[in-house]
């Protein structure tokens, strides 16, 4: 995994403040319910792998193409990332576009593996 500068994490952590972060078993449990499940990694970190049932919008092109998947501001979207940095930043900035229930999977995809059932 990329070592991060203390700008991105500084970022990072402000976009956290902001936004609502979920357990990877919410995340299942919205999805289950119709969310959309958007992987914000760039294209060949989502080709070595990715979770179930998500669709690829990298960060560089995620304002550009949301609407393709999420015409309606009211739609549920599910962010993540590779350990919860991105996918945080991810979900301020739609927030900021003026979805209204979109969320961040906490930790990431890296959760999921550390996650107890």
């Amino acid at each position: 995994m990329a070592k991060h500068s203390g700008d991105f994490l500084k970022l990072a952590a402000e976009a956290k403040s902001r936004i609502r972060q979920i357990s990877p078993k919410e995340a299942e449990e919205m999805v289950k319910g119709g969310a959309v499940l958007l992987d914000v990694r760039e294209r060949d970190e989502f080709e070595r792998a990715h979770l179930d049932g998500a669709r690829h919008m990298s960060r560089g092109i995620l304002e550009m193409t949301i609407e393709d998947v999420a015409p309606t501001k009211d739609t549920p979207i599910v962010c993540y990332c590779g350990g919860g940095n991105r996918g945080a930043l991810a979900a301020d900035s739609l927030q900021r576009m003026g979805y209204t229930q979109v969320v961040s999977i906490e930790g990431g995809m890296a959760a999921y593996s550390t996650q107890a059932d």
